[in-house]
């Protein structure tokens, strides 16, 4: 037994964008680990951990959704991985193979009974089920798409003997309004630009 601990940033459906707070949670973080639907080559620069980064590929991950010159990038993203951590194993899944979440995790629980924790994408919405082993977890969107309240990640503290687990989801922003004001001559500009 080693006194090693390790920091995990769990994260998943950034779409082609990686919400700048999260980016920055994973600097933190030794090891990052993204479940899928990436969006292209930008999302995997900006996943920056101390050691590594392991990203799967989900169902949006395919040549119609990625630019032609991330191709080879793309090709590299298994469809699922299993990453050795102290203390135990996550599974990292998509999670497009359908079904309710209670249907969902059961099935989980079931194929990946040797794994401390699986982590799912895909539904975009944040959920840590820890009522039995493995644990269940969604990151939620970590993009700007449907991230249904604001962007969110997960972040595990791990060593030999605890698991410590931490769910952050931060406000959604919004893109500033233009705001629309009066000319000298009564005409409407935009912001005082022209065009």
């Amino acid at each position: 037994m080693t006194d090693r601990s390790v920091r995990v940033a769990i994260l998943a459906d950034t779409h082609g964008f990686l919400d700048q707070r999260i980016a920055d949670e994973v600097r933190r973080c030794d090891i990052a680990l993204h479940a899928g639907d990436v969006g292209g080559a930008d999302v995997l620069f900006a996943m920056q951990p101390e050691q590594e980064a392991v990203a799967i590929r989900g169902n949006n991950d395919d040549a119609a959704h990625w630019p032609a010159s991330e191709q080879d990038m793309l090709a590299r993203l298994p469809e699922n991985a299993t990453v050795d951590l102290p203390g135990g194993r996550i599974k990292l899944v998509h999670g497009d193979d359908g079904g309710t979440i209670d249907q969902r995790h059961r099935r989980y629980r079931q194929q990946f009974a040797d794994c401390r924790a699986v982590v799912y994408g895909h539904s975009h919405r944040q959920c840590v089920d820890q009522s039995a082993a493995p644990w269940v977890l969604n990151p939620g969107a970590a993009g700007r798409t449907r991230t249904y309240g604001g962007p969110g990640c997960l972040v595990l503290q791990c060593d030999d003997a605890h698991w410590d687990l931490e769910a952050l989801q931060f406000e959604p922003r919004t893109a500033p309004r233009t705001r629309r004001r009066s000319g000298r001559d009564g005409s409407e500009s935009n912001d005082g630009r022209n065009g």
